[in-house]
Protein backbone atom coordinates (compact mmCIF):
# COMPACT_ATOMS: atom_id res chain seq x y z
CA UNK A 1 0.00 0.00 0.00
CA UNK A 2 1.58 3.28 -1.19
CA UNK A 3 1.96 6.42 0.87
CA UNK A 4 -0.68 9.11 0.34
CA UNK A 5 0.51 12.72 -0.12
CA UNK A 6 -0.38 15.03 2.74
CA UNK A 7 -3.39 17.16 2.04
CA UNK A 8 -3.45 19.32 5.12
CA UNK A 9 -3.31 23.11 5.37
CA UNK A 10 0.47 23.20 5.98
CA UNK A 11 1.10 21.26 2.78
CA UNK A 12 -1.07 23.66 0.74
CA UNK A 13 0.76 26.67 2.21
CA UNK A 14 4.16 25.18 1.32
CA UNK A 15 3.02 24.51 -2.24
CA UNK A 16 1.78 28.08 -2.64
CA UNK A 17 5.08 29.44 -1.35
CA UNK A 18 6.99 27.21 -3.78
CA UNK A 19 4.81 28.37 -6.68
CA UNK A 20 5.26 32.04 -5.80
CA UNK A 21 9.03 31.53 -5.51
CA UNK A 22 9.19 29.94 -8.98
CA UNK A 23 7.15 32.80 -10.48
CA UNK A 24 9.39 35.38 -8.83
CA UNK A 25 12.55 33.73 -10.12
CA UNK A 26 11.10 33.54 -13.61
CA UNK A 27 10.18 37.23 -13.51
CA UNK A 28 13.64 38.22 -12.33
CA UNK A 29 15.51 36.12 -14.87
CA UNK A 30 14.72 38.48 -17.76
CA UNK A 31 16.18 41.52 -16.01
CA UNK A 32 19.28 39.95 -14.48
CA UNK A 33 20.70 36.66 -15.76
CA UNK A 34 21.91 34.32 -13.04
CA UNK A 35 25.52 34.14 -14.22
CA UNK A 36 26.21 37.86 -14.16
CA UNK A 37 28.43 38.55 -11.14
CA UNK A 38 26.83 40.84 -8.57
CA UNK A 39 29.56 42.94 -7.01
CA UNK A 40 29.31 44.06 -3.40
CA UNK A 41 28.24 47.65 -2.87
CA UNK A 42 31.19 50.03 -2.79
CA UNK A 43 31.15 52.91 -0.30
CA UNK A 44 30.94 56.29 -2.02
CA UNK A 45 34.11 57.42 -0.26
CA UNK A 46 36.17 54.48 -1.58
CA UNK A 47 38.99 55.48 -3.91
CA UNK A 48 40.72 53.48 -6.58
CA UNK A 49 44.22 52.32 -5.80
CA UNK A 50 47.22 54.05 -7.31
CA UNK A 51 48.16 53.03 -10.82
CA UNK A 52 50.22 49.83 -10.75
CA UNK A 53 53.77 49.69 -12.02
CA UNK A 54 53.88 48.59 -15.67
CA UNK A 55 55.53 45.25 -16.46
CA UNK A 56 59.08 45.30 -17.75
CA UNK A 57 59.51 45.26 -20.66
CA UNK A 58 56.12 46.78 -21.37
CA UNK A 59 56.03 45.82 -25.04
CA UNK A 60 58.05 43.59 -27.34
CA UNK A 61 58.33 42.62 -30.96
CA UNK A 62 57.82 39.40 -32.87
CA UNK A 63 57.65 38.17 -36.42
CA UNK A 64 54.47 39.70 -37.77
CA UNK A 65 51.60 37.28 -38.21
CA UNK A 66 49.06 37.50 -41.00
CA UNK A 67 46.49 39.03 -38.65
CA UNK A 68 48.88 40.71 -36.18
CA UNK A 69 51.03 43.86 -36.08
CA UNK A 70 54.36 42.38 -34.92
CA UNK A 71 54.08 44.08 -31.50
CA UNK A 72 53.53 42.10 -28.30
CA UNK A 73 52.04 42.89 -24.91
CA UNK A 74 52.59 40.41 -22.10
CA UNK A 75 53.49 37.64 -24.57
CA UNK A 76 50.46 38.29 -26.84
CA UNK A 77 50.80 39.63 -30.36
CA UNK A 78 48.42 42.53 -30.83
CA UNK A 79 45.91 42.04 -33.66
CA UNK A 80 45.52 44.27 -36.68
CA UNK A 81 42.66 46.78 -36.57
CA UNK A 82 39.43 46.28 -38.44
CA UNK A 83 38.63 49.75 -39.81
CA UNK A 84 35.37 51.45 -40.73
CA UNK A 85 35.32 49.39 -43.91
CA UNK A 86 34.11 46.52 -41.72
CA UNK A 87 31.02 48.37 -40.41
CA UNK A 88 28.74 46.23 -42.55
CA UNK A 89 29.99 43.07 -40.84
CA UNK A 90 29.26 44.57 -37.44
CA UNK A 91 25.68 45.29 -38.52
CA UNK A 92 25.03 41.94 -40.26
CA UNK A 93 21.45 40.71 -39.79
CA UNK A 94 22.62 37.32 -38.46
CA UNK A 95 24.72 38.76 -35.64
CA UNK A 96 22.13 38.48 -32.89
CA UNK A 97 21.46 34.83 -33.69
CA UNK A 98 25.16 33.95 -34.06
CA UNK A 99 26.44 35.79 -30.97
CA UNK A 100 23.27 36.22 -28.86
CA UNK A 101 23.94 39.92 -28.57
CA UNK A 102 20.54 40.28 -26.89
CA UNK A 103 21.80 38.13 -24.01
CA UNK A 104 24.95 40.25 -23.67
CA UNK A 105 22.94 43.47 -23.37
CA UNK A 106 20.85 41.76 -20.70
CA UNK A 107 23.98 40.68 -18.81
CA UNK A 108 25.22 44.28 -18.59
CA UNK A 109 22.40 45.24 -16.24
CA UNK A 110 22.52 48.91 -17.29
CA UNK A 111 19.98 50.98 -15.37
CA UNK A 112 18.31 54.31 -16.08
CA UNK A 113 20.42 57.15 -14.75
CA UNK A 114 23.73 55.34 -15.21
CA UNK A 115 26.46 56.10 -17.74
CA UNK A 116 27.88 53.37 -19.94
CA UNK A 117 30.78 53.70 -22.38
CA UNK A 118 31.18 51.34 -25.33
CA UNK A 119 34.89 51.60 -26.12
CA UNK A 120 35.70 50.54 -29.66
CA UNK A 121 32.00 51.00 -30.41
CA UNK A 122 32.43 50.86 -34.18
CA UNK A 123 29.12 51.47 -35.92
CA UNK A 124 27.26 51.66 -32.62
CA UNK A 125 25.56 48.27 -32.75
CA UNK A 126 25.61 47.88 -28.96
CA UNK A 127 25.13 51.57 -28.20
CA UNK A 128 21.70 51.49 -29.83
CA UNK A 129 20.65 48.27 -28.08
CA UNK A 130 21.76 49.55 -24.68
CA UNK A 131 19.90 52.82 -25.26
CA UNK A 132 16.79 50.88 -26.22
CA UNK A 133 16.93 48.69 -23.10
CA UNK A 134 17.71 51.58 -20.69
CA UNK A 135 16.24 54.77 -22.20
CA UNK A 136 17.23 56.80 -19.14
CA UNK A 137 20.93 55.90 -19.34
CA UNK A 138 23.63 57.93 -21.03
CA UNK A 139 25.49 55.90 -23.65
CA UNK A 140 28.94 57.04 -24.79
CA UNK A 141 30.20 55.58 -28.04
CA UNK A 142 34.01 55.76 -28.03
CA UNK A 143 36.08 55.06 -31.13
CA UNK A 144 39.34 56.25 -32.68
CA UNK A 145 37.88 56.53 -36.20
CA UNK A 146 35.75 59.61 -36.99
CA UNK A 147 34.15 57.62 -39.80
CA UNK A 148 32.80 55.08 -37.32
CA UNK A 149 31.38 57.84 -35.13
CA UNK A 150 29.66 59.38 -38.14
CA UNK A 151 27.97 56.04 -38.85
CA UNK A 152 27.07 55.74 -35.16
CA UNK A 153 25.38 59.14 -34.96
CA UNK A 154 23.63 58.88 -38.31
CA UNK A 155 22.03 55.58 -37.34
CA UNK A 156 21.23 56.82 -33.81
CA UNK A 157 19.49 59.86 -35.31
CA UNK A 158 17.50 57.71 -37.74
CA UNK A 159 16.33 55.44 -34.90
CA UNK A 160 15.60 58.29 -32.49
CA UNK A 161 18.21 57.65 -29.79
CA UNK A 162 19.04 61.01 -28.17
CA UNK A 163 20.92 59.46 -25.25
CA UNK A 164 23.87 58.31 -27.39
CA UNK A 165 26.88 60.64 -27.45
CA UNK A 166 30.02 60.23 -29.62
CA UNK A 167 33.52 60.40 -28.10
CA UNK A 168 36.63 60.49 -30.28
CA UNK A 169 39.27 58.56 -28.36
CA UNK A 170 42.97 58.01 -28.95
CA UNK A 171 45.06 54.88 -29.23
CA UNK A 172 46.30 55.40 -25.65
CA UNK A 173 43.40 57.25 -23.99
CA UNK A 174 39.65 56.62 -23.95
CA UNK A 175 39.08 60.41 -23.60
CA UNK A 176 36.54 60.03 -20.78
CA UNK A 177 36.44 62.24 -17.71
CA UNK A 178 37.69 60.88 -14.41
CA UNK A 179 35.12 58.92 -12.36
CA UNK A 180 32.39 59.58 -14.92
CA UNK A 181 31.32 56.08 -16.05
CA UNK A 182 29.47 53.23 -14.33
CA UNK A 183 29.99 50.52 -16.97
CA UNK A 184 32.65 50.18 -19.66
CA UNK A 185 31.93 47.69 -22.42
CA UNK A 186 34.55 46.42 -24.86
CA UNK A 187 33.29 43.92 -27.45
CA UNK A 188 35.89 42.20 -29.65
CA UNK A 189 38.02 45.35 -29.56
CA UNK A 190 40.61 45.11 -26.78
CA UNK A 191 42.81 42.63 -28.67
CA UNK A 192 43.36 45.35 -31.32
CA UNK A 193 44.52 48.10 -28.92
CA UNK A 194 48.06 49.04 -29.91
CA UNK A 195 48.66 50.72 -26.50
CA UNK A 196 46.69 48.47 -24.13
CA UNK A 197 48.49 49.48 -20.93
CA UNK A 198 47.77 53.21 -21.33
CA UNK A 199 44.22 52.50 -22.44
CA UNK A 200 43.52 50.34 -19.40
CA UNK A 201 44.87 53.04 -17.09
CA UNK A 202 42.63 55.65 -18.71
CA UNK A 203 39.66 53.30 -18.28
CA UNK A 204 40.50 52.81 -14.59
CA UNK A 205 40.48 56.58 -14.16
CA UNK A 206 37.15 56.92 -15.99
CA UNK A 207 35.31 54.28 -13.95
CA UNK A 208 33.51 55.36 -10.81
CA UNK A 209 34.23 53.45 -7.57
CA UNK A 210 32.29 50.22 -7.86
CA UNK A 211 32.09 50.58 -11.64
CA UNK A 212 32.49 47.59 -13.91
CA UNK A 213 34.52 46.80 -17.03
CA UNK A 214 32.89 44.14 -19.20
CA UNK A 215 35.35 42.55 -21.60
CA UNK A 216 33.93 40.41 -24.41
CA UNK A 217 36.30 38.37 -26.57
CA UNK A 218 35.97 35.35 -28.85
CA UNK A 219 37.13 32.24 -26.99
CA UNK A 220 40.65 31.24 -28.01
CA UNK A 221 40.20 27.95 -26.14
CA UNK A 222 37.44 26.83 -28.52
CA UNK A 223 38.64 25.51 -31.91
CA UNK A 224 35.06 25.70 -33.18
CA UNK A 225 35.12 29.51 -33.00
CA UNK A 226 36.18 30.29 -36.55
CA UNK A 227 37.79 33.69 -36.04
CA UNK A 228 41.32 34.76 -36.99
CA UNK A 229 43.73 33.56 -34.25
CA UNK A 230 44.85 36.98 -33.03
CA UNK A 231 41.26 38.23 -32.86
CA UNK A 232 40.51 35.73 -30.08
CA UNK A 233 41.65 35.74 -26.44
CA UNK A 234 41.79 33.15 -23.71
CA UNK A 235 40.32 33.92 -20.32
CA UNK A 236 43.74 33.27 -18.75
CA UNK A 237 45.47 35.83 -21.00
CA UNK A 238 42.77 38.45 -20.45
CA UNK A 239 42.98 38.02 -16.69
CA UNK A 240 46.77 38.17 -16.80
CA UNK A 241 46.72 41.52 -18.58
CA UNK A 242 43.88 43.21 -16.73
CA UNK A 243 44.89 42.06 -13.26
CA UNK A 244 48.41 43.38 -13.91
CA UNK A 245 46.83 46.71 -14.91
CA UNK A 246 44.94 47.08 -11.63
CA UNK A 247 41.62 45.32 -12.19
CA UNK A 248 39.99 42.65 -10.06
CA UNK A 249 38.34 39.74 -11.88
CA UNK A 250 34.76 39.33 -10.67
CA UNK A 251 33.81 36.38 -12.84
CA UNK A 252 33.18 35.12 -16.37
CA UNK A 253 29.84 34.31 -17.95
CA UNK A 254 29.52 31.41 -20.41
CA UNK A 255 26.09 32.57 -21.59
CA UNK A 256 27.22 33.42 -25.12
CA UNK A 257 27.85 30.74 -27.77
CA UNK A 258 31.25 32.02 -28.99
CA UNK A 259 32.58 34.64 -26.59
CA UNK A 260 33.82 35.05 -23.04
CA UNK A 261 32.01 37.75 -21.07
CA UNK A 262 34.51 38.75 -18.39
CA UNK A 263 33.68 41.16 -15.56
CA UNK A 264 36.33 43.33 -13.90
CA UNK A 265 36.29 46.19 -11.44
CA UNK A 266 39.14 48.55 -10.46
CA UNK A 267 41.03 47.47 -7.38
CA UNK A 268 40.49 49.67 -4.32
CA UNK A 269 42.64 50.97 -1.54
CA UNK A 270 42.28 48.75 1.58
Amino acid sequence: MGLQPPIGCAYRVRMRILLLTCLLLAACSDSMPADRPVLPATPAQAVKSRAPEPPTPLYGTCEQSQDGIGKTFMDREIAEVMGHQGAGWLERPTREREERTDVLVQLLGVKDGSTVADIGCGSGYFCRRIAERAPGATVLGVDIEPEMLEILMQTAKEEGFDSIKPVLGGIDDCALEESSVDVVLMVDAYHEFSEPWSMLQSIRRALRPGGMLVLVEYREEDPMVFIKPHHKMSEAQARKELEAAGFWWAGTSAALPQQHVMFFTPTLEP
